[in-house]
């Protein structure tokens, strides 16, 4: 077959061709009378082998040296080409990201365009303070795409770049509440913590609802300062976790004020006192967590927690007795 007809056949240019019998790599094994080049149905096999594996990214070298030797293992070669070829995809990702996140900022000019350019160049920077400063920088020439910021408090953990990344996004107006709720459903804790934090300084239901879902979440770090949030908006389903805080010791007095919040502003003081006396009560409740618990009562009204004091100031355990006796003379 000759040199036309197999490029018609195979898609490959007869300059390629050309090219591979110049390389040794497709040497057709035959020649008319005239002189030119014929092709055998081996030869063409080869060319097909060959664009099998351009189609996987090798070079023609390489593709020489595999065609070569039989005996060649690929794990080596596919397994540069997987990181060849995932550091690419992530490099693609990355542009595609900046280019979303201009569009997003709806640019009315290509100062405009520059401005997103910069701070995302910014918050790539290996320098905290460089990042805080891109954050802060812009706040001046307009508004910064709330994406943009979203996407880098999910990412940052110097905490003061995150806190000025929070405060920028809360001024961007809400506009980012999909993507940090986005960051509640990854496998890393320490991002659903970021996205926490972000969410609890984020206004509207849609942030509200997202916080309520975190109340579940397995790793307290991330529960915790959602029952926080949620609670301190008035939300009832953040109890079980704030009470769950004070028997804990972690952030307890945090917790009994927002639980105080709940049981004098929001109607849930039955539910807050039930849930108290109930840990209170628990077979398990050593003396400190007790106490914690008692504590926790004198940040409710005296209206609601006179009688459980009263019962508790002849309590068997002497510290909770005294502790709930000086509460009672409290005025």
């Amino acid at each position: 077959m000759l040199i036309g007809e197999v490029a018609r056949r195979s898609g490959v240019s007869t300059r390629m061709l050309r090219h591979y019998d110049s390389l040794g790599l497709v040497q057709p094994t035959g020649r008319t009378v005239g002189g030119y080049r014929e092709y055998s149905e081996e030869d063409i096999r080869r060319i097909f082998h060959v664009e099998g594996l351009r189609s996987l990214g090798l070079s023609l070298r390489q593709i020489g040296t595999a065609l070569a030797d039989a005996d060649f293992p690929p794990a080596v070669l596919v397994g540069d080409l997987i990181r060849r070829t995932e550091d690419r995809i992530e490099r693609e990702q990355e542009l595609l990201d900046r280019l979303r996140a201009i569009d997003a900022s709806a640019p009315g000019g290509w100062q405009d365009v520059l401005r997103v350019v910069e701070l995302l160049h910014g918050l790539d920077s290996p320098h905290a303070a460089r990042r805080q400063q891109a954050v802060l920088a812009p706040a001046e020439d307009g508004p910064v795409p709330a994406d943009v910021l979203a996407k880098a408090v999910l990412a940052e953990s110097d905490p003061n770049v995150a806190g000025a990344l929070r405060w920028a996004l809360a001024r961007a107006g809400g506009d980012g509440v999909a993507t940090v709720a986005a960051g509640l459903r990854s496998a890393d804790a320490g991002v659903r913590h970021r996205a926490v934090r972000a969410m609890a300084e984020l206004p509207g239901d849609e942030a509200a609802a997202a916080l309520v879902g975190a109340l579940g979440d397995p790793d307290p770090a991330v529960r915790r300062p959602a029952a926080l949030a949620v609670g301190s908006r008035g939300g009832r389903a953040a109890v079980p976790v704030l009470v769950g805080m004070v028997v804990e010791g972690a952030s307890d007095v945090e917790a009994a004020e927002v639980l105080s919040v709940l049981a004098t502003g929001h109607g849930c003081a039955d539910q807050v006192m039930s849930a108290l006396a109930g840990e209170l009560a628990a077979p398990t409740a050593d003396s400190a967590v007790r106490v914690r618990l008692t504590q926790a009562l004198a940040e409710l009204p005296a209206t609601l927690t006179k009688d459980v004091l009263r019962h508790l100031a002849h309590d068997d355990d002497q510290a909770v007795a005294r502790l709930a006796a000086t509460l009672q003379r409290a005025p």
